[in-house]
């Protein structure tokens, strides 16, 4: 019996305390054991060697990382990770397969697909309501989400303009689009679909000097976060790996 084909994390954190915590929450959330979800850190090591259709899907982790700062600002390993990036994007966009970009992603393949980012609607840490548009409810992957749930966000820039073609799947007060799909199965989030409530803060303390928050507030964000009931943006993950296992196949 032919082994199941392994699924692919790539993060893009320089921040080498974050990067391990943020594998074993995707992993978590997407159900999936060690075996199965391997691990590459794009900010150390190039996309380009590695045989991207032989993974079942691939799911892009956050950064801290903007694709609105200046190009001359950039420092040269975000300038390969955002050109990688943005290939994979356009391979998987023409190919039909199946990838998921949060937060720092959702930037990436904005730019590449020809809509705006900007700062407008930028959101503290913390733990938003987000509603599914009708898209979004009848989406395969995105309709496994309640109509209503909460999740932990943290960003500076957002989507202002949806590219051409691109479908709004959810939305919340403060950022309009949460989450989008292009083509068939390239979808990109901007909250965190794989962290608890723990994780996020942990991660908060990670990024305490970033301007996420003023540092001086981690004790109030932390115990904000701590009072938050987030329980349903993880299906999102083992959703998305059923149908790549599955009906994508």
């Amino acid at each position: 019996m032919t082994a199941p084909a392994p699924f692919l994390f790539i993060s893009a954190r320089p921040e080498i305390e974050a990067v391990g915590p943020e594998y074993e929450s995707v992993r978590r959330a997407t159900g999936l054991d060690a075996s199965r979800l391997e691990h590459h850190r794009l900010d150390v090591e190039s996309l380009r060697q590695l045989p991207l259709a032989a993974y079942a899907g691939i799911v892009v982790g956050g950064s801290p990382y903007n694709v609105t700062t200046p190009e001359a600002n950039k420092h040269a390993v975000q300038r390969r990770v955002e050109a990688e990036l943005s290939e994979l994007a356009e391979w998987a966009l023409e190919s039909g397969f199946p990838l998921l970009f949060t937060c720092y992603g959702i930037g990436v393949l904005t730019r590449v697909l020809g809509g705006a980012v900007g700062t407008l609607h930028g959101e503290n840490a913390a733990a938003v309501e987000i509603t599914l548009t009708e898209e979004g409810a009848a989406d395969p992957l995105v309709g496994a989400l309640p109509r209503r749930f909460d999740a932990l966000v943290g960003h500076k820039e957002s989507v202002e303009e949806l590219p051409d073609g691109a479908v709004l799947l959810a939305s919340s007060a403060g950022c309009p689009v949460q989450i989008y799909r292009a083509g068939a199965r390239l979808y990109a989030t901007q909250f965190h679909p794989e962290v608890t409530t723990a994780d996020f803060i942990a991660r908060a303390q990670v990024y305490r000097h970033h301007g996420y928050f003023p540092a001086s507030e981690l004790r109030e964000v932390s115990a904000r976060l701590d009072s938050a009931s987030v329980t349903e943006p993880q299906r999102l993950l083992a959703r998305f790996v059923e149908l790549a296992d599955g009906d994508w196949r």
